[in-house]
């Protein structure tokens, strides 16, 4: 079963490994001229700061309830994971890119190229470590749904984000490779300015993707529809209620579910039974979703039924 809290294993391993790899790749462009090289070290810069930003969001997450921020802090993970795509577009794709048109404008050749394939080959290792740990951490959420499904429905950008960012590195390293062995076949260096700017263009695309997903998140995403169908279902099974007119939820966080339901009760309950039939519908869904923390049961009309809701389920025979 997944671990029910964001996830800051996968972060740390990959500050460690970017860290060394930033430095290595940086060594190897001074001593060979490489504009892909620059590339490669300023991706795994970026790497880097975004972990930290990460590890912040998800440290600022766990915040406590306060009178300013009475539904806690959760949405802190959205808006740090919201920066780190910003970091990824302009510091990481933005400045690989000048570099790439700067050599291809202005090609120059690449000197001592083993050291950028020896570079390379290093951080493939690292970056291929990564890479799986971060999808074994992700692949409990994954379950039987493709990767990208799985990333667009995902609640919780510490589950992902390092699974695009090391997916990304590795791609990126092959590109460089082949950019490199061009250039040395070819003797232009116009070859390794074309590698940095696919390598500018691949973390534009990645940052695009990440972005979406956490201004879905911030704007307010339900819960999956298999949640909202087993919560309508959860609160249906009770015998004191007639049926479900409006069944409303919005993620606060990764693991913070609100709940907001307009339940039609017998007609014939007294005032101390509906109570008493709320409090059991709160416990039945506190025991099947332990994410959903905050619950507003009203007692309403079948009638007043939500724009663009499901029909409430008719008894049989009806």
């Amino acid at each position: 079963m997944p671990e029910n809290r964001p996830s800051t294993g996968p972060f740390i391993a990959a500050l460690a490994g970017n860290s060394l790899i930033a430095a290595a790749k940086f060594v190897a462009a001074a001593f060979t001229g490489s504009s892909v090289m620059i590339a490669e070290g300023v991706h795994s810069i970026v790497d880097s700061t975004n972990n930290v930003l990460m590890l912040v969001g998800a440290r600022c997450s766990d915040a406590k309830p306060s009178p300013e921020h009475p539904f806690g802090h959760g949405k802190e993970l959205y808006f740090w994971s919201l920066i780190v795509a910003l970091v990824i577009f302009s510091a990481g794709g933005g400045i690989s890119i000048y570099e790439g048109i700067t050599h291809v404008l202005h090609p120059s050749p690449v000197e001592n190229p083993l050291w950028n394939y020896g570079v390379l080959g290093v951080s493939f290792v690292a970056d291929g470590t990564t890479l799986v740990i971060a999808y074994r951490e992700f692949k409990p959420h994954k379950g039987k749904r493709s990767l990208w499904r799985a990333i667009r429905v995902s609640k919780d950008p510490t589950k992902f984000a390092v699974v695009l960012e090391d997916g990304a590195a590795t791609i990126g390293l092959f590109i460089a490779a082949v950019g490199l062995l061009a250039t040395q076949l070819t003797g232009s260096g116009i070859y390794d300015g074309l590698a940095s700017i696919a390598v500018g263009l691949l973390l534009c695309a990645i940052a695009f993707v990440l972005a979406l997903e956490s201004k879905n998140l911030l704007l307010g995403e339900a819960a999956a529809p298999r949640v909202v169908a087993d919560l309508r279902e959860t609160v249906c099974r009770d015998p004191d209620v007639e049926g479900v007119a409006s069944l409303l939820t919005m993620h606060l966080g990764p693991y913070d579910l609100l709940l907001n339901v307009d339940v039609a009760f017998r007609e014939d309950l007294t005032g101390n039974e509906t109570v008493a039939a709320i409090q059991r519908i709160e416990r039945a869904i506190q025991r099947s979703h332990p994410e959903v923390k905050r619950i507003f049961i009203e007692a309403g009309s079948l009638d007043r039924t939500q724009p663009g809701a499901p029909s409430p389920p008719q008894s049989p025979g009806s």
